[in-house]
């Protein structure tokens, strides 16, 4: 019994455009790479059905950068407030140095 094939989905794609683009016929892609048409014609029609996704974002991929985006925030209002506490804390340290001579 022979071991099936594993191609990669870069090699895949290679052909799938040769088709698409008319470089090559189904029949010429076939017997070039020895793969049966059948396989042929279901990669491209995967890769047409599946084109629009590679311009959309995965909801995931969304909510994810809408935290981060939140979580910058805070960071940002927590590094203000430290610095502003140090300066108050600086301040009352001078008033008080000041005050005792």
């Amino acid at each position: 019994m022979s071991k099936r094939r594993t191609l990669s989905g870069e090699f895949k794609a290679k052909v799938v455009l040769e088709l698409s683009s008319g470089k090559k016929s189904l029949a010429e892609a076939s017997r070039e790479y020895s793969i049966k048409d059948t396989v042929l014609s279901r990669w491209k029609q995967e890769f047409l059905e599946r084109a629009g996704e590679i311009f959309e974002q995965p909801k995931d991929v969304q909510d994810k950068d809408a935290r981060i985006a939140e979580l910058e925030r805070i960071v940002g209002r927590l590094s203000m407030q430290v610095e502003v506490s140090k300066k108050a804390v600086s301040y009352a340290s001078w008033l008080r140095k000041n005050s005792e001579e």
